[in-house]
């Protein structure tokens, strides 16, 4: 797992990665509505309602995502998503941990992740789900329904936030239930979902670490193992150990 000093989400600005300087920036996605306190951590165009599940104060909360420049010239020529964020309160990040449910427990060297096959990654309310998407085709209905108001044309249209991500109020919502979503980084692969901490153990965030910034130091390991939790219950966490996430990466 990245240390709180490896860590850059949320912190614009330049970054050595390698051999090389990136630039990092930071970008406001807008409120995200959790009021159940059961945040979910998905790939919201494969398993939308059954992605890990974290628990977090209920309320609004602001995500922000955090951008790689990784272009030669660095001019904005090749961006990157490296994290996805809901802030939950402001503070000094101090340290760094993993992300986890009441009543989920991980085993020493894992961490939650997301299974991410459609180069997407999302936060949303765990509870708005079932409430708040409609009963029938998600996929011709909602994602790619040929209009301007798909989930697919919003996160393409640099009009709406910026282009690459998306803040959506679901279908069905009566009470601005939405989902934020945003490109994942380098691709499909599995994603952990890890929580910055203050000085005194605060919670200050969640996020996804798409895995552009940093390296995994035990990427020689070959013999740590996925590990996926197949009880169906919406909280299909993935734990997964040190070593085994930049191998299941396909970077491209």
């Amino acid at each position: 797992m990245p240390t709180a000093e490896t860590f850059r989400a949320l912190k614009p600005g330049p970054v050595l990665v390698g051999e090389d300087t990136w630039t990092l920036t930071v970008h406001d996605l807008g409120i995200l509505r959790v009021p159940s306190g059961r945040l979910e951590a998905c790939d919201p165009f494969v398993n939308l309602g059954e992605g890990a599940v974290v628990d977090i104060p209920p309320g609004d909360h602001p995500v922000r995502v955090t951008v790689a420049d990784v272009s030669d010239e660095q001019d904005g020529s090749h961006l990157r998503e490296a994290y996805l964020s809901v802030v939950l309160t402001d503070g000094e990040a101090v340290s760094l941990g993993t992300a986890t449910g009441a009543d989920q427990t991980l085993e020493d060297g894992e961490w939650l992740a997301v299974g991410v096959d459609a180069g997407t990654v999302g936060f949303v309310d765990a509870e708005a789900v079932r409430a708040a998407m409609p009963a029938d085709d998600w996929y011709e209905g909602v994602f790619d329904n040929g209009t301007d108001d798909s989930w697919f044309s919003l996160m393409d249209s640099a009009e709406h936030l910026i282009a690459g991500s998306a803040n959506i109020v679901m279908p069905a919502a009566t009470a601005g239930e939405n989902v934020v979503l945003a490109h994942s980084g380098w691709g499909d692969g599995v994603y952990p979902v890890l929580s910055t901490l203050d000085g005194d153990g605060r919670l200050l965030a969640i996020h996804i670490d798409l895995l552009v910034v940093g390296e995994d130091e035990d990427d020689d390991e070959d013999d740590d193992e996925l590990e996926e939790d197949g009880d169906g219950d919406g909280d299909g966490a993935q734990p997964v150990k040190r070593g085994l996430l930049a191998r299941l990466l396909g970077r491209q």
